[in-house]
């Protein structure tokens, strides 16, 4: 444990990228690729016989959400720890309002257990029909979704709080702050797109090039933590 003592160190540094990486792969498997192969665009009932199909696959879609989960915490930690020199005030919401965006993430979890269940008839519905059962797996599907708009609105003030910290630092590249910044943007943008303005196409456009550079910048800080670590500090570089 002595990688965690020091969170100036590079040991520590590392670890924290290591746990990004986690939650990057965790995550785009568990919120891109298995829904990308259960979901039916526009037809429920052949979304929810894939998901009654393919258990396992559902059930490792779950594992993945549980992994990124568990690492978000770790790195939720950790970021305070390593930017609380810089601005305690501003490093503190920064873990809260990534700390709330697991907690969403964990409260959807249920919704999808209840679809699950509704989805392979574990649970006795014997007065409802199946077109009921698949209308009303539909609906905890519908409100799982809806905390993706919930906890998109935490990270990009996540986002926007660790990009300021990183660069009033002097640890890390300005740029990679600003990139945070600007990036972290389409969190926000994708649920007022997703929620309030729909048919919006140029709002759509807009989201898709902005979770890209925040896609760049966030993989690009993960492996500057796990390749590099911080620059050496003015205090450091005196005393050398």
């Amino acid at each position: 444990m002595h990688a965690f003592q020091d969170p100036t160190s590079r040991a520590y540094a590392r670890v924290t990228g290591a746990l990004y990486l986690v939650i990057a792969v965790a995550g785009g498997f568990a919120i891109l690729y298995v829904p990308g192969l259960l979901n039916v665009p526009g037809d429920p009932a052949a979304t929810f016989a894939n998901i009654a199909e393919r258990r396992g696959l559902f059930h490792a879609g779950l594992v993945g959400d549980v992994v990124m989960m568990t690492a978000e915490v770790m790195v939720s930690a950790m970021l305070f720890f390593m930017f609380r020199t810089v601005n305690a005030t501003l490093s503190l919401a920064a873990a809260f309002a990534r700390m709330m965006m697991v907690a969403v993430m964990a409260a959807m979890l249920f919704f999808h257990a209840a679809s699950l269940a509704l989805a392979d008839g574990t649970v006795p519905l014997d007065s409802f029909r199946m077109a009921q059962r698949v209308e009303l797996a539909g609906l905890m599907r519908h409100v799982h979704d809806a905390g993706v708009w919930i906890w998109q609105v935490f990270f990009w003030l996540h986002l926007w709080l660790l990009g300021t910290l990183v660069m009033r630092s002097g640890l890390y590249p300005r740029l990679l702050g600003l990139g945070l910044i600007v990036g972290g943007t389409g969190y926000l943008v994708d649920s007022v797109q997703m929620f309030a303005l729909p048919e919006a196409g140029w709002l759509a456009a807009v989201k898709v090039a902005l979770l890209l550079v925040v896609t760049v910048f966030e993989l690009g800080f993960a492996l500057l933590l796990l390749l590099r670590g911080p620059r050496p500090s003015r205090t450091d570089a005196v005393a050398a």
